[in-house]
């Protein structure tokens, strides 16, 4: 939902650890999501690529934050982006377990 999501990342003592692009497995299709690892949640968003070319305008030039990965940059020049799957984890509620690759 727009509104509860509207601050999300608006702490300004957040740090982000890690990111990156992942397959998360639902029941019955593969996802592909992105993942933002902040030092107190995990941040899940479906990744959307934007089918509509843009006729004349270069999307080179559009600004993107330079703290992103190369890789997301890329993606978002591109007209892809990113929305929030569900709800942020909290890393103290999160536990990981190692499973033998499908």
């Amino acid at each position: 939902k727009e509104n509860s999501s509207e601050n999300i990342l608006s702490s300004a003592n957040r740090l982000l650890l890690h990111e990156g692009r992942l397959t998360l497995a639902e029941s019955t299709r593969l996802l592909d999501v992105y993942l933002f690892l902040f030092d107190d949640f995990l941040l899940i968003t479906k990744i959307k690529r934007n089918k509509k070319k843009y006729g004349g305008s270069d999307t080179s030039l559009i600004p993107v934050c330079p703290s992103l990965t190369p890789e997301l940059q890329a993606f978002i020049r591109e007209g892809g982006f990113c929305t929030v799957l569900d709800q942020p984890i909290p890393l103290d509620r999160l536990i990981l377990k190692n499973i033998d690759p499908v």
